[in-house]
């Protein structure tokens, strides 16, 4: 995967466990939640759930990381805007263009996710996507083995009409 390597230009803490990141180089910010990055952390993240250790957080390492206490606790840039990305809504936009990439028909989208054509549909159009099914489409992209593993292709055209006889 070839990626270009994230700087971090500056970070603000805002509410308990989650950052307001400028990129370098980049336009926007990015709100991270690092709720679930913590609470997986075990004993070397725990000092992180006390606020007033959280709230220390600075830019480290010439921007390749969010650092705090000394910077004896970091997240890289790489890591941090994945989780960015992640956390990002998943819209009609990026609906679009997910389905565009993995080449597949509205119905077979459908089908994939466990929805009726018509919700589907109204995913497309309204730009409101449940979180779980943005969580889905963005694990099929990185993994195609699970497409691959659900997908069931439908055939062009209509169904044949059944011999009589």
């Amino acid at each position: 995967m070839d990626r270009e390597i994230p700087r971090v230009e500056a970070v603000k803490v805002e509410v308990p466990s989650s950052l307001v990141v400028r990129w370098r180089g980049r336009r926007g910010r990015d709100a991270v939640n690092l709720t679930g990055w913590i609470a997986t952390g075990g004993d070397i993240l725990a000092p992180l759930k006390d606020a007033s250790t959280f709230s220390q957080a600075h830019v480290a390492s010439y921007g390749s990381a969010v650092a705090w206490n000394d910077e004896d606790l970091a997240i890289d840039a790489m890591h941090l805007k994945m989780l960015a990305d992640e956390q990002r809504p998943f819209g009609n936009v990026e609906i679009r263009r997910w389905q565009d990439q993995m080449g597949i028909s509205n119905a077979e989208a459908a089908d994939l996710v466990s929805v009726s054509l018509s919700t589907w549909s109204s995913y497309r159009a309204a730009g409101t996507v449940p979180a779980p099914i943005g969580m889905l489409l963005r694990a099929m992209q990185r993994d195609p083995l699970m497409m691959q593993a659900h997908l069931r292709p439908r055939t062009a055209g209509r169904p044949r009409k059944a011999a009589t006889g």
